[in-house]
């Protein structure tokens, strides 16, 4: 006869594992494209950031601008330039011009201290940086360099010998930002007069025109207008009758 168990006996612990955590996401191909990049260039690679199965962001010391794009188009066979740019990550001293309630500096209101800079994929250590979107069409890959620009000293050797597509967009970013391109080849304006003073696309350039003009949809709110159905019976209508 087999022994009743007791009431205090528990069933026995069978070893039955937590569920284990999702490993993160891995992209190997986009993963050996860095390391393609960091065997030709070194501590250059400064950083780096990959979101598998979309994209890659690689950023390279200032120095090593020109070097960084050579390896991308020879190691990783994108032959193709996309676009270059930069971007200024100082937070607008101005809020959204003409609102009161978040402005910072405007109309005498009250400085307020501007939030930290964040540089997006990749990081950075300057309020300037420039990137260069490069792309394959062998392998269908792109990558999108970025390196970082002293505020001080806004200048990154030109793209131009690399990628001749380069030519017009550093002018742009030279005209709109005031970063120089050394070695570029016509540094000439594309778009704004010869003696127009300032750099439009910098954080810190002041719109004069919305200080005689607001923005439209913050402070000029127009009604809007009425349709027949919320009018009155006209004269002669079917009360009239």
């Amino acid at each position: 006869m087999i022994p009743l168990a007791s009431p205090e006996t528990t069933e026995p612990d069978l070893g039955k594992d937590e569920p284990a955590e999702e490993a993160a996401p891995r992209d190997e191909v986009r993963e050996a494209m860095v390391e393609t990049l960091r065997a030709e260039l070194g501590d250059a690679l400064v950083g780096s950031h990959i979101a598998p199965g979309d994209d890659v962001w690689v950023r390279v010391a200032n120095d090593a601008w020109r070097e960084a794009a050579e390896a991308t188009k020879h190691k990783l066979s994108c032959l193709y330039f996309d676009f270059l740019s930069a971007i200024d990550w100082l937070p607008s001293p101005f809020g959204r011009d003409m609102d009161s309630e978040v402005d910072t500096i405007v109309h005498g209101a009250t400085e307020k201290e501007l939030p930290p800079l964040e540089q997006g994929y990749a990081g950075g250590d300057t309020r300037f940086q420039v990137f260069a979107r490069l792309y394959s069409i062998s392998t269908h890959l792109g990558v999108t360099l970025k390196a970082d620009v002293a505020d001080d000293d806004p200048r990154i050797a030109s793209l131009v010998p690399v990628y001749a597509g380069a030519n017009w967009h550093e002018r742009e970013t030279t005209e709109m930002y005031g970063i120089s391109f050394v070695g570029h080849p016509y540094p000439f304006k594309l778009y704004l007069p010869g003696d127009f003073e300032g750099y439009p696309l910098r954080k810190d350039f002041p719109l004069l025109a919305r200080r005689v003009k607001p923005w439209p949809g913050i402070v000029d709110v127009e009604p809007m207008p009425e349709s027949e159905s919320d009018e009155g019976p006209s004269e002669g209508g079917e009360e009239g009758a």
